[in-house]
C-alpha cells in the first residue's frame, strides 16, 4: 500500500493566512548558484580574519545559516596543525570549522510512498519544518530547520500551505511526531546507495579501530586496512560536578549492536534550548556501538573540524565516511525495508577497538 497526493481538509488554509505567511528559506538566486561553492555557517557567529591565520585581525562576523560564495581553498602553514583548511570568502578568511559545504538541488516529488516509508536527504542548505493543528494553523516546527545531508523518513505526500506537494516526515523516535517540507528540498535516497559493502567477507573477519590519540578510524578486513579517515571524538569530561554526563569516548573493546540511517539527537521536541542542551534532527547514518550512553559512529552537519575532540563522547564523521561505515559494518541493514520497525537493525556486529 502506498500513500499519494490528497487534499485533506485540515491543510486547506485561507489566501489571507497564506499571504501572511513566509514559506520555506531565501537562498541567493538561481543565477548565482555557479558562482563557486558555497558554504553554510554552522553555529552563532565566527570570525572573518584578514588573512589566513587566527592571529591576523578579525575584520568582521558571519552568523548561523548565512551562506557564503567560497572562492579558494587555503592550506595554511599557519595552522591548526590538525584542520590547516580555511576559505577566501567576500572580505576576507573564513576557517573551515565551522562551515559546511552546500549545494542547491531541487526534486520532484515522488509519485507515492511506499507505506513503510522513503528514506531522504535535505539537498539544498536547509529546509524550514512546519506543522498543523487546528489551534496556530499552519507554524514553524520547534525544530524548523532541517539541514543539508539529514536524513528523514518519508511517510506521506500531502498539500502543503502554499498550495504545493509537501513530504510529510514521521520522527523515527516518536511516530507521532510528524511535520512537513517541500518535495522540491528533499532527495529521496535510492537504495542501491546503502545496499551492503563488502557482504561476501565474514564479519569475524572485520574489525574496526579508533586512534582517540591520532583522532583516526580505520576499517580492516582480514587484518589489511580497507579505509581510513578523520573523526572528532568526545571531549574529555572535566568532572567539574557529580551531575557532569561523560563526555570522553568509552576505550575498549565494544561491537556494533545497532544501526539506523537517521537518528533524532538530544531533545525530542527540537527545541534547541530544551534541558538536554542539544537537539539534532536527522543526524545520519549511525552505527551504535555501546549501551548504554548512545555512543555511535555518525555523520556530521553542525561542524567540519575533524581530528580533534568536539563530541558528547559518540565519533563525529564526515557525512560520505560515516555512510561507508553505516553500508560496510554489521548487523547489515537492508534497504528494502517491509515496515517502520526495519528503520532501525539490531544484532551482534562488527568489533569496534577504541584505544
Amino acid at each position: 500500500m502506498t500513500s499519494s497526493i490528497s487534499r485533506r481538509g485540515f491543510l486547506k488554509v485561507s489566501g489571507l493566512a497564506l499571504a501572511g505567511m513566509s514559506i520555506g528559506p531565501v537562498f541567493p538566486r538561481p543565477e548565482e548558484y555557479d558562482l563557486g561553492r558555497i558554504g553554510r555557517i554552522t553555529i552563532n557567529q565566527v570570525d572573518l580574519y584578514s588573512k589566513p591565520r587566527d592571529d591576523s585581525e578579525i575584520i568582521g562576523k558571519r552568523y548561523r545559516d548565512q551562506l557564503v560564495h567560497i572562492y579558494y581553498d587555503v592550506e595554511s602553514p599557519e595552522g591548526p596543525a590538525y584542520n590547516p583548511l580555511w576559505y577566501r570568502v567576500w572580505g576576507g578568511y573564513l576557517h573551515s570549522a565551522y562551515l559546511q559545504i552546500v549545494t542547491f538541488d531541487h526534486n520532484a516529488p515522488l509519485p507515492s510512498i511506499p507505506e513503510a516509508g522513503q528514506l531522504c536527504e535535505v539537498s539544498v542548505p536547509y529546509t524550514v519544518a512546519y506543522q498543523y493543528d487546528a489551534w496556530q494553523g499552519w507554524h514553524p516546527w520547534e525544530g524548523s530547520r532541517l539541514y543539508y545531508q539529514t536524513t528523514h523518513w518519508i511517510t506521506a505526500i500531502e498539500e502543503g500551505p502554499d498550495g504545493k506537494a509537501w513530504y510529510q516526515l514521521t520522527s523515527e523516535i516518536d511516530a507521532n511526531l510528524k511535520y512537513f517540507v517541500p518535495t522540491a528540498h528533499l532527495r529521496p535516497i535510492p537504495a542501491e546507495e546503502i545496499a551492503p559493502l563488502s557482504p561476501d567477507v565474514p564479519d569475524h573477519l572485520k574489525r574496526i579501530e579508533v586512534s582517540l590519540g591520532r583522532q583516526t578510524f580505520t576499517a580492516f578486513e582480514d587484518g589489511e586496512p580497507v579505509y581510513s579517515a578523520r573523526i572528532s571524538s568526545g571531549i574529555p569530561s572535566r568532572g567539574a560536578s557529580p551531575n557532569d554526563l561523560p563526555t570522553a569516548t568509552p576505550r575498549g573493546e565494544h561491537r556494533i549492536f545497532s544501526k539506523m540511517p537517521n537518528k533524532h539527537m538530544g531533545s525530542v521536541t527540537g527545541n534547541p534550548d530544551a534541558v538536554d542542551g542539544f537537539s539534532l534532527p536527522g543526524v545520519p547514518w549511525t552505527s551504535f556501538f555501546r549501551n548504554p550512553g548512545g555512543y555511535a559512529f555518525h555523520g556530521t552537519y553542525w561542524h567540519n573540524n575533524f581530528g580533534v575532540p568536539m563530541s558528547h563522547g559518540c565519533i563525529n564523521m564526515r557525512n560520505e565516511d560515516a555512510r561507508w561505515l553505516f553500508r560496510w559494518c554489521t548487523p547489515v541493514f537492508d534497504p528494502h525495508i517491509q515496515d517502520h520497525s526495519d528503520w532501525e537493525r539490531r544484532g551482534y556486529g562488527t568489533l569496534v577497538v577504541i584505544t
